[in-house]
């Protein structure tokens, strides 16, 4: 299975980011790691060895993304303002950089986008505001509206709320969509949302389906046994999903 590592400096985010690529064409796959996750938790907990052979028959070309999480959303030290700002950045860094990145190296016009726990986020939020990019996104263990506290999970802008924060929140943006052009691009996507019926997160999913549904845009939402929010479930819903 062919790897490459890649690291440049972002001139959207100012500083060093980094990546790794599995395989050597097929569907192009960005792959966001889960909350203040790392570009190589995938392939330290073994989500990358289980897709070897899709990866291996040219199926699929993984692109493993690095996070700004813990400067934006998990950024404490900094007020909510700075923290969606962050975020924004962290968006252009990934369609202006990764993604030309990923064109330059695959010339497959097919792009995932995919992620697990916050990476769900990551990847169905940039779907759904970019929707004529993709042409499929999986959430796995996503949480889809960030401001809204649930069990140990807090309202990660503090309660801040601007025009910003609204259009990076799936579950508030999209409800209220009336873009026709938007709506029929997104009904061109295959989405698939996947969560353990224990995961704190079952509700803001099932919110996200009633969204869609009611807009008429297809989508799958599968509930798995228990939290399912662990990589040995991530590695199985990899396999079936991609």
């Amino acid at each position: 299975m062919k790897r490459e590592y890649h690291k440049w400096y972002s001139p959207n985010l100012e500083k060093e980011m980094e990546l790794l690529v599995f395989g050597h064409t097929g569907t192009k796959v960005l792959f966001f790691p889960p909350r203040m996750g790392r570009f190589f938790d995938y392939e330290n907990w073994n989500v990358i060895e289980a897709l070897k052979q899709k990866i291996t028959n040219g199926e699929l070309q993984i692109f493993c993304v690095d996070s700004v999480d813990i400067e934006s959303f998990y950024n404490n030290l900094k007020d909510p303002n700075y923290r969606i700002y962050r975020h924004i950045q962290y968006e252009k860094y990934v369609l202006e950089e990764v993604l030309p990145l990923a064109n330059l190296i695959n010339h497959n016009k097919n792009v995932v986008s995919a992620g697990c726990s916050l990476g769900a986020y990551h990847a169905v939020n940039i779907a759904m505001r970019h929707p004529t990019i993709f042409y499929k996104v999986v959430g796995m263990s996503g949480r889809y509206d960030l401001t809204k506290s649930k069990g140990s999970f807090k309202d990660l802008l503090s309660g801040f709320h601007n025009d910003f924060v609204y259009f990076n929140m799936p579950n508030q943006y999209l409800k209220n969509l009336k873009d026709s052009f938007l709506i029929a691009q997104l009904r061109k996507i295959k989405i698939i949302l996947a969560i353990g019926k224990q995961d704190q997160f079952l509700d803001s999913n099932y919110k996200l389906s009633n969204i869609l549904h009611e807009k008429g845009i297809p989508h799958e939402l599968f509930e798995w046994n228990e939290e399912a929010h662990k990589a040995c479930f991530w590695r199985d819903m990899v396999q079936i999903y991609f």
